[in-house]
């Protein structure tokens, strides 16, 4: 009788849940993925030409203490996104996810506009990259606030059963807009000389991507709410304290391998001497892979559940950093150097979406999106945003262009006893389903 009941009230409240949830058509699906790529692509598009940036805003000195400047003020961007987080994750659970997500979005266009419209630094000296940093740490803020509000309300408005794989177009998104920024990077080598490529080409990337977010912004207008729509909480949620702890290092795995896999074209640039085009097409490869690697991750974790994706995905890309990064040093070929990138991108790709889905998902739904996004944006900063300067320092210190890898692999062990502490969370692996 006492079962019956439970079995009662749990009936209830997958009913009302149902009943309230909003069904996205497929172009408001297409508004939150476009604009969650396009702020991607604005924020990640400084670091993929982060060399040519460099000689236009710290010009003189060695190359490799260019790149470090340029990379700091990238790393700069990362010290606002707690404060993005802080700021506008709470303010999602109060006033809706939809307001909040319009906010950071326009900031970031902005943001970009003004860092691609910045004069060099022999046009109006130290003003320049000291604008350059401002308009970087209005970057920061924006991202950092959006991260939160739209993955709650991927999941949120998801059916139960795909809560994966809608929250899988979040860091799929992010995938794909690396791999726009390699084929314009790609496009531009191509039709560029060298000069004008390093003054203006990145210029021109900065702006296309600018120049679309009036667009995604009126389609993100028509979204619905999803504040409340899933308001029920269907089991009781683990402690909270316990939950940001775990996924601290959990998202600091994922952020440190995503950004060392962003860092490959430098790489391939800087420290494997590889021509422009080339490097741009090791972005390419890795956004491509990565892209399906999410795709691919949410889908079985909505399948098998969270647990085993992560552990899987995250596992893989441990043991196949230094294998993969030991084939682009030796083997002087193109195309091992981009089946290498595109190997380890996918298993970097594989894990994040079933992390996300589970650290989403531990969080209570009043607090889902202040929490995730201060979780989030915190772990990122400390750990993502240092992640290129880090290792480019690393590798001009030790003299090893292995660094990279064995950076991150320290970073995928914490991460690993993190996710094996994670409770599962996979509807298809708890008696909710």
């Amino acid at each position: 009788m006492c079962c019956t009941a439970r079995d009662d009230k749990r009936g209830l409240v997958r009913n009302s849940m149902t009943k309230h949830a909003p069904h996205l058509s497929p172009s408001q699906l297409a508004a939150v993925v476009a604009g969650n790529a396009l702020e991607f692509y604005d924020f990640l598009v400084f670091s993929f030409f982060a060399i040519q940036i460099g000689q236009v805003f710290f010009p003189g000195g060695s190359p490799t203490a260019s790149l470090l400047k340029t990379l700091a003020v990238f790393g700069a961007g990362f010290l606002t996104r707690p404060l993005g987080g802080l700021v506008v994750g709470p303010l999602s659970d109060r006033i809706g996810r939809r307001p909040t997500m319009l906010f950071t979005f326009a900031l970031m266009g902005l943001s970009i506009a003004g860092l691609a419209l910045t004069p060099s630094y022999a046009s109006i000296g130290v003003a320049a990259p000291l604008l350059a940093l401002l308009f970087r740490l209005a970057q920061g803020f924006a991202l950092g606030g959006e991260v939160g509000p739209t993955t709650a309300f991927l999941l949120e408005a998801a059916p139960r059963q795909r809560r994966g794989f809608y929250v899988s177009l979040q860091n799929a998104t992010q995938y794909f807009s690396v791999l726009c920024v390699g084929l314009i990077g790609a496009a531009l080598t191509s039709v560029l000389p060298a000069d004008a490529f390093g003054a203006w080409g990145w210029r021109a990337a900065m702006l296309l991507g600018a120049g679309m977010v009036p667009f995604a912004w009126v389609l993100r207008r028509r979204l619905p709410e999803t504040l409340n729509a899933t308001a029920a909480v269907e089991a009781p949620p683990p402690p909270l304290l316990k939950v940001a702890g775990l996924g601290t290092f959990m998202i600091a795995a994922n952020s440190i391998s995503t950004y060392l896999m962003n860092y490959v074209g430098t790489y391939a640039q800087a420290t494997l001497h590889a021509g422009q085009q080339l490097a741009f097409l090791c972005t390419v490869a890795g956004g491509a892979a990565a892209t399906a690697g999410a795709l691919l991750g949410g889908h079985l974790s909505d399948r098998f559940g969270r647990k085993p994706v992560m552990l899987v995905g995250a596992g893989a890309a441990l043991v196949l950093a230094v294998p993969c990064f030991l084939a682009m040093l030796f083997w002087d070929s193109p195309v091992v150097l981009l089946a290498a990138a595109g190997l380890f991108a996918f298993f970097i790709g594989l894990f994040p979406p079933a992390l996300l889905a589970n650290l989403t998902e531990s969080f209570p739904a009043g607090r889902r999106a202040g929490a995730l996004g201060i979780t989030y944006a915190l772990s990122v900063a400390l750990f993502g945003g240092s992640a290129q300067y880090v290792v480019t320092w690393l590798i001009a210190e030790t003299g090893s262009p292995l660094a990279p890898a064995w950076y991150m692999s320290g970073a995928m062990v914490l991460g690993l006893l993190a996710m094996l502490a994670m409770h599962e969370t996979a509807p298809v692996k708890t008696h909710l389903h």
